[in-house]
């Protein structure tokens, strides 16, 4: 095991954030770069070695944690990096994007702060790639058999690169112009810079995986023809559909989706605007949803200088710490301050929009609200709470509600929706469609990115079985797997 005094001497120590009045002026990640260096062995240290270790129970990739600890203790990285590519194919990713909920599952947790998996995972990683030990792994022989990949974030990556290495010939089709899905638009360069999805492309295409962008399936190139090119086929296509805020003002100028929102403060970063079409400089902006994605939200407006950022959330403010009903070693809905929250802007809890008032030009101006509370178990509004804030900026992050049926994707290939409107599998990831599997979002709804990383690994196993009768591949979950890590 690592240090068998470590979580007795050592404290929890995490990557130190760059000063918000440094980092609000550039787009780059908001940690001081090194700053895990000193420490990290330590930190692996802390590591208990548990008998059943939880944390295993709380990561749906099964990481084998203990193990990469040890080797990060002992600064044996080529052998830690072994350990965490075995069941997780971008561990960069994870370790910057995950809310880590082996950490909410790590036992020390119990009466102790967690290990520091995360920053262990991201520092084993980033070392492997300035080293030198993250190769291509080419198959060492082709099965004849063809796969196709219809999206390209962290679920259809993963399916791309494990079928590849299994010996199929595989393309990764993309609607975007750039590959990487959410993890590419979606996602701020702040939180991940694009430079991590760019290497990790350029070792899938030295490994023989293809890459078509700008083709959406249903539009661009219909099923009909996808299924004459391809032997199987595996759908990670997301859970694209927003949910929307039907409230009198909606239509006004200004009011915009998160996902409309995020990509064009990218496509700045990439260097395809010099501004943005949709801007918050100089505006009061209003975020409604308290999540992740209305906290890159709230992140991106300070960076382009909003005069004021007030990010709404209709349920209560929740606790700093477990409560009875989230027990260990479950993930709990526990009070979070993220990098964006700490430089700046007002969060306000309990409340919901009833309209929005625009000027004379059509462009919104203001955003009324009132305070809600739980009455017999509903959200009601309590009387005289109502009020106006100004609202010139107003995206809405307030999560998905299923996979995109408009495009014609699942009417062409004939697919079954679940009760929930995802795409319906059984145990192998296949869809009532011969041959066609799917994994990440559109079969298990919005979730998180070790969710669709395992998804696709999965669905990987799938495919392959269809393809040769049998597979060697890894498959660290199922469908039917309900996680409270959701």
């Amino acid at each position: 095991m690592a240090d068998p005094k470590g979580f007795l001497t050592t404290g929890r120590e995490v990557a130190k954030t760059r000063p918000v009045g440094e980092r609000v002026r550039d787009w780059n990640e908001v940690y001081v770069p090194g700053s895990l260096l000193p420490i990290i062995s330590k930190q692996a240290g802390r590591c208990m070695d548990c008998g059943i270790p939880f944390c295993h129970n709380g990561c749906p990739l099964g990481n084998l944690i203990p193990e990469w600890n040890d080797f990060a203790y002992r600064e044996d990285w080529s052998a830690a990096q072994e350990r965490l590519h075995a069941t997780n194919n971008f561990p960069e990713f994870t370790g910057r994007l995950c809310p880590a909920p082996c950490e909410s599952a790590c036992v020390l947790g119990i009466n102790q702060p967690a290990v520091t998996i995360k920053n262990v995972e991201v520092s084993i990683i980033d070392k492997a790639w300035d080293g030198g030990d993250v190769k291509p792994q080419v198959p060492e022989r082709l099965s004849g058999k063809t796969a196709a990949v219809i999206g390209s974030g962290p679920a259809g990556l993963a399916a791309a690169q494990q079928l590849t290495r299994a010996g199929h010939t595989v393309v990764v089709y993309e609607r975007a112009d750039r590959i990487g899905g959410l993890l590419r638009y979606g996602i701020p360069e702040f939180k991940m810079e694009k430079r991590h999805i760019n290497r990790r492309i350029e070792q899938m295409r030295a490994e023989g995986t293809k890459f078509r962008t700008g083709i959406e399936i249903g539009r661009d190139l219909t099923s009909t023809d996808l299924r004459k090119r391809f032997d199987a086929v595996v759908i990670a296509a997301g859970a694209t559909t927003a949910r929307d805020l039907p409230v009198p003002g909606r239509e006004l100028n200004g009011i915009h989706q998160a996902m409309e929102y995020l990509p064009l403060a990218n496509k700045v970063v990439e260097g395809d605007f010099v501004a943005p079409p949709i801007t918050a400089e100089g505006k009061h902006v209003v975020v409604i949803g308290g999540g992740d994605t209305g906290a890159d939200c709230v992140g991106t407006a300070h960076r382009q200088g909003a005069a004021s950022v007030t990010q709404l959330e209709i349920m209560p403010k929740p606790g700093e710490d477990r409560n009875a009903g989230q027990p260990w070693p479950t993930f709990p809905m526990l009070y979070k301050v993220t990098s964006a929250h700490e430089e700046g802007g007002e969060r306000v809890y309990s409340v919901s929009t009833t309209h929005f008032e625009g000027d004379e030009e059509g462009n919104v101006q203001f955003l009324h609200l009132v305070e809600v509370e739980f009455v017999e178990g509903k959200l009601t509004q309590k009387p005289g709470t109502e009020r106006k804030i100004p609202a010139q900026l107003v995206t809405l992050a307030m999560g998905f509600t299923g996979t995109d049926v408009e495009n014609g994707l699942v009417a062409q290939f004939g697919l079954d929706l679940d009760e929930r409107g995802n795409i319906a599998r059984d145990a192998d990831f296949a869809t009532n469609v011969d041959g066609v599997y799917v994994a990440g979002d559109a079969g298990r709804g919005q979730s998180l990115i070790v969710w669709a990383i395992a998804e696709g690994r999965s669905a990987a196993r799938g495919v392959d079985r269809y393809l040769t009768g049998a597979s060697s591949l890894q498959a660290p979950i199922r469908p039917t797997d309900r996680s409270l890590t959701v």
